[in-house]
């Protein structure tokens, strides 16, 4: 039977500047009227200023493929990204960003999946263990999915179990979601040049975390390059500019290091989070999904062979991703005047492209609200061009778009084909959009052996 999973309540009538301040300080998916899910494009102002969201495939082509060198990353997404990603690929702009995504692409291109697979499955064989041990106890999901996703992150780039690192690691990223990830007033006014009052926060934060990410690379450093690359660190370190032949500087090691692995785990987290809480309120899905699990045989020396095969796991992942998308809202910043259909945007407009939104829209979905992986699965019509983008789309696609549902496939499959998960209480749990979609509290669940 489709289950409904619980969202916020959106407001009848677009938010006054006061409620849209309120909104994306605590729940940015709250930000939209009820009307912008059918409506082809909203138009407000803000201090006299434009802002646009987008929902028609023309209009988001337009700014992500046809012309995104009118656009840039807003002011609030720099100053709340930055110390945390330094200047690796995700901030990156012109041809500083065409240099890092030369030289970074083909560390995650198809032909390494398999040796990341293995990564994957080997941190994922480890995980399930320890959930054997906890048989029937109430589990923290999200905390137990976060530790895993960045255990994959460790493996996968270090080659290193996250034990003396991951939980300082988590401990810095919670601190940051809670004091210095949500936007103010003047993150959003003042350019990305002149500092606001929390950036001071936000530089003694970042001090702490490149440390962090300089300790470990130091320990990996101080091994030996291997002949055959064992990890992401081995691709990166080699990794050379096709055109011009340059590497990246221990710097900017860094910065690409620190961008991955919050990239890479904190979304590929709150996926299976969504994907299991999801599948516990649908038992017969779940069902369906943990057969497909028991009939596929995972290769331990090949994991990556086996993913083709789980269809109904993809297609669980993908509903997932339209239901729950970990960037729930993309937003770029006009940098010339621009006309998108019959609209002329003024330079320092904001233009928003919200797959929150777009993965719900009634023009664009049948039944949009209600979780039915069917839709994903062979033989059903493809969604709309832009209808559908959890990884964005245009030339700034996320680079590791491939390695996210790899990594969400395994794991699911492999979680799905063992145990059986059920709710530990009976709240509903509602999805909040701070940095990436969580939930609005940690949703114990039950692991109950098949």
């Amino acid at each position: 039977m489709p289950f409904r999973p619980s969202v916020p309540s959106a407001p009848e009538i677009p938010l006054s500047l006061r409620g849209f301040l309120r909104a994306v300080r605590t729940n940015a998916l709250t930000m939209w009227p009820a009307s912008a899910y059918r409506q082809d494009m909203s138009v407000s102002t803000f201090f006299g200023r434009m802002n646009v969201l987008l929902n028609t495939p023309d209009a988001i082509h337009h700014v992500l493929v046809g012309e995104p060198g009118n656009y840039r990353r807003s002011p609030a997404s720099i100053r709340i990204l930055r110390p945390i990603t330094g200047e690796g690929l995700l901030l990156s702009e012109g041809d500083d960003w065409k240099l890092q995504r030369r030289t970074i692409a083909p560390a995650l291109a198809p032909r390494v999946m398999p040796m990341l697979a293995q990564h994957i499955a080997s941190a994922t064989e480890r995980a399930i263990a320890r959930l054997h041990q906890q048989v029937g106890e109430p589990i923290d999901l999200l905390a137990t999915m976060q530790t895993l996703a960045l255990d994959i992150a460790g493996r996968s780039m270090f080659s290193l179990e996250m034990d003396m690192y991951g939980a300082p690691m988590r401990r810095m990223l919670t601190e940051y979601a809670g004091r210095y990830s949500k936007p103010h007033l003047l993150d959003m006014l003042l350019p990305a040049s002149i500092r606001s009052p929390r950036d001071f926060g936000r530089m003694r934060f970042k001090r702490r975390w490149m440390g962090l990410i300089e300790t470990i690379l130091a320990v990996r450093m101080a091994t030996p390059q291997p002949d055959v690359p064992r990890d992401l660190f081995d691709l990166l370190r080699a990794a050379r500019d096709p055109e011009t032949g340059a590497g990246f500087s221990t710097e900017q090691l860094r910065d690409q290091v620190a961008t991955l692995i919050l990239a890479g785990h904190e979304t590929t987290a709150v996926t299976l989070f969504w994907a299991l809480l999801t599948l516990a309120e649908a038992p017969e899905e779940q069902e369906w999904l943990a057969e497909e699990a028991a009939s596929v045989t995972i290769d331990t020396e090949n994991p990556f062979g086996s993913v083709p095969q789980l269809v109904r796991t993809r297609a669980v992942v993908n509903e997932t991703l339209r239901l729950f998308p970990p960037a729930f809202t993309v937003v770029r910043e006009a940098i010339v005047k621009d006309r998108i259909g019959d609209l002329d945007l003024p330079p320092r407009s904001i233009v928003f492209i919200a797959p929150w939104v777009l993965h719900r829209h009634h023009a664009l979905w049948q039944d949009p609200d209600l979780f039915c992986p069917a839709r994903f699965m062979p033989g059903q019509p493809p969604p709309a061009r832009f209808a559908f983008m959890p990884f964005g789309a245009g030339p700034r696609i996320c680079v590791g778009a491939q390695f996210a549902m790899t990594e969400a496939i395994l794991v699911l499959a492999a979680i799905a084909g063992q145990f059986r998960v059920t709710r530990a209480d009976t709240r509903p749990v509602l999805p909040v959009g701070i940095v990436t979609t969580q939930p609005d509290y940690a949703a114990p669940v039950r692991f109950l052996p098949r």
